[in-house]
């Protein structure tokens, strides 16, 4: 068995079950493990206190599994691991059931989540009959073959598609690998979002076409699901601009909700060309204008124009991948919603997000605080959003907690 001994004072975290180990917390290694080996980790005292699987290059180079001695850390563990977290998902306040065709879905939600689901380097999800899964830690890639069968029994998938194409596959010394792992090539699938609810008659379910195989993510934003629903009650009668709008999730429950007018801004125009179908296929029947280019520039555009709007949607990609990116995604972060806010006519809404979890809520507060002292404006807020509910975060591992949003007034 191969075996780590941690450095004098570095047990902690692993008592409170923290799930990573970093490289700097290691005193010595014992035997000679390989990517994704099994290691057990020791105290200085000798204690033993939790398993976990090797990294051979990687900063965090053992991601925990147990803190059970007696629990091997095998087949029947993972099985364990992906019942329970499929289950958890059933039981959600919003679960509902998958179709029975192949190209249509009335659910699709994340079924695993990597850590938060005790399964670090795991991630899952679930449009309709399909699985796309990611492997992004040596562990879970030297066992793909086990965990795909696992999840062929344990939810009869009609196919699963890999989309292991993040920068953690590069820290893991990964090749991106993307492709179909077993049945059948996930079709253009049919996701449906529950309509508007706000309103004396409920409007039907939206759709959205999803290829998980070219997408953004997996295919679809499915960590904004509940967050769309609760934008668009703040878009009646609005003038709305989606900002980074990708496919239109937002735009389109704005418009269904009774937006005036939708303005929705991209740099793909393959996403808005998407937004378009979207708005075709979900009978929106309200003025659209679709516009490709960079955010930065064409808000500060519109602000030198004098246009103003009423509500602004700001759902930015991740600005900062790695801790030395935080200083400049917070300038970033400020300046966006800096322009967002003097376009704002006074009593507008900003719903504004940010995904970068090097970034924590409070910061991000600050940061749009500073925005709004910027731009001279006063500042309520209305309401604080984070990821939909298929995506948990286990205390013992905040970091998983990345998406946070605000939802806010402005004067």
């Amino acid at each position: 068995m191969n075996t780590i001994t941690l450095r004098p004072g570095r047990e902690r975290p692993v008592q409170h079950y923290h799930p990573w180990i970093f490289s700097g917390a290691i005193a010595t290694v014992d035997g000679s493990p390989g990517q994704g080996d099994v290691v057990d980790v020791y105290a200085t005292t000798g204690a033993w206190l939790a398993r976990g699987m090797w990294s051979s290059v990687s900063q965090i180079k053992v991601r925990l599994f147990t803190w059970n001695a007696d629990e091997a850390l095998d087949v029947g563990l993972l099985r364990h691991r992906l019942e329970r977290a499929i289950a958890g998902r059933a039981r959600l306040p919003e679960a509902r059931s998958i179709a029975e065709t192949e190209t249509a879905a009335s659910n699709a939600c994340r079924l695993v989540y990597a850590e938060s689901d005790s399964l670090p380097g795991l991630i899952v999800d679930r449009y309709g009959a399909y699985l796309v899964i990611q492997l992004l830690t040596q562990g879970m890639a030297v066992r793909a073959d086990h965990i795909i069968d696992l999840l062929h029994d344990l939810t009869g998938a009609h196919g699963i598609y890999e989309r292991s194409d993040t920068e953690t596959c590069e820290q893991e010394a990964l090749p991106i690998a993307e492709g179909l792992r077993q049945g059948e090539i996930p079709p253009l699938i049919t996701l449906r979002e529950p309509g508007f609810r706000h309103c004396s008659t409920p409007r039907p379910d939206l759709q959205f076409m999803v290829n998980v195989c070219m997408g953004q993510k997996t295919g679809f934003y499915l960590d904004q699901a509940a967050n769309r629903a609760r934008v668009a009650a703040y878009c009646v009668d609005r003038d709305v601009l989606d900002c980074f709008c990708y496919s239109g999730g937002f735009a389109v429950h704005a418009a269904q909700a009774g937006a005036r007018r939708v303005t929705l801004i991209d740099s793909s125009t393959t996403a808005l060309a998407q937004a378009q179908e979207h708005w075709i296929v979900n009978n929106i029947n309200i003025p659209i204008e679709l516009v490709a280019g960079d955010v930065f520039k064409l808000l500060r555009q519109y602000r030198a124009e004098g246009r103003l709007f009423e509500v602004i949607i700001l759902d930015p990609p991740k600005f900062a991948h790695k801790q030395v990116q935080v200083e400049r995604a917070l300038r970033g972060y400020k300046d966006i919603n800096m322009l967002a806010m003097q376009l704002l006519s006074p009593g507008g809404v900003l719903a504004t997000f940010s995904c970068s979890g090097r970034v924590p809520a409070e910061l991000f507060q600050k940061v749009v605080f500073g925005a709004g002292i910027d731009a001279r404006r006063d500042v309520q807020i209305l309401e604080r959003l984070t990821q939909a509910p298929d995506h948990p975060v286990l205390l013992s591992f905040p970091e998983g907690e990345y998406l946070k949003g605000l939802i806010c007034r402005v004067w």
